[in-house]
């Protein structure tokens, strides 16, 4: 099975989205070098991730300019629904997530946020999309969220708040709506899933930019070769490669699986946390990365056994 408009297999699907989330789990390490090495705050690291990953977006796409286009043309309204709901989706995604981050700390908002994710997506994909989890998915999903529970919370005695809380709720929200659209408008191959990520990214840093001003654009730093370097490092790889990769993944495979294999970034996030910022291994952090590997694992299995079975025979 393959997507319509660009021959995408959903194994190279998988592969993409599998990469997107381990590249999404080195934002955080990179953001805790930035704060380390600045007063730079998360709303305006959030708006420099985005306006500069829409720059090396732009360019990517001006170098592809020979690549396949959609078999289908895309009307103007129809891409510009497509840019303001996925950048508004990705907006609050990001944004709402910082915000509880600061509201209820980083292990409540991170289990909330990415727990209540899937979830939602598996509801919205059964409603909206006809799309069936089956007991195999479904027992996939409950172990994400229990690997995800023992990673975040496993001895972090984290206090909780219902205003971070329903903030959390926001973002994953926002992420569900972004991943279930995504999903909707790849069903009929007319999509071009570059020139949607170029503009959502357009979107939602106009929507942050506001924000970042009253936050303060440029930070004070006694190392700001270090601080550029850091900022280029997360506009290039867990933003614009990784949200090019989950764009163009989510299209073809199914929603629930999308969300949970985008479940590695917590894993790849906390692998970095031992290896780079001198956090100590503990048995949570082992049981619940063995636990979400396990459960990406069945489900990318079987997505792809799914996409087999359906695959047209050939002539």
């Amino acid at each position: 099975m393959s997507n319509v408009a660009f021959g995408l297999p959903v194994g190279r699907g998988l592969l993409y989205l599998i990469v997107a989330g381990a590249a999404w789990g080195t934002a955080g390490a990179a953001a805790s070098l930035v704060y380390r090495a600045s007063d730079m705050g998360a709303v305006t690291l959030s708006f420099w991730r985005c306006a500069v990953g829409l720059v090396l977006l732009l360019a990517g796409r001006l170098l592809r300019r020979g690549a396949r286009r959609p078999a289908v043309p895309e009307t103007l309204g129809r891409r510009a629904v497509k840019a303001v709901t996925t950048g508004l989706g990705l907006a609050v995604f990001q944004t709402a997530y910082f915000a509880a981050v600061e509201a209820t700390g980083l292990a409540v908002a991170t289990v909330v946020t990415l727990g209540a994710g899937p979830v939602l997506i598996a509801l919205g994909a059964r409603l909206a999309l006809g799309e069936r989890l089956g007991r195999g998915g479904a027992a996939a999903v409950a172990g994400a969220l229990a690997g995800l529970a023992v990673l975040t919370l496993g001895g972090s005695g984290a206090s909780v708040r219902p205003a971070g809380v329903l903030l959390a709720l926001a973002s994953a929200a926002g992420y569900c709506a972004m991943t279930l659209l995504t999903r909707w408008w790849g069903r009929d191959g007319g999509t071009d899933n570059s020139g949607t990520t170029v503009w959502a990214f357009a979107v939602t840093s106009v929507c942050l930019l506001p924000f970042a001003l009253s936050d303060g654009l440029v930070p004070h730093t006694a190392d700001p070769v270090r601080v550029l370097w850091l900022l280029a490092y997360i506009a290039a790889v867990p933003t614009a490669l990784a949200y090019a990769l989950y764009f163009a993944g989510a299209a073809v495979v199914r929603s629930a699986t999308v969300s949970v294999i985008m479940l590695l970034e917590p894993v790849s996030a906390a692998v970095l946390a031992v290896a780079l910022l001198g956090e100590h291994l503990t048995a949570p952090t082992i049981a619940g990365t063995l636990l979400m590997l396990c459960s990406v694992g069945g489900l990318a299995v079987a997505e792809a056994r799914a996409a087999r079975e359906v695959a047209p025979l050939p002539a």
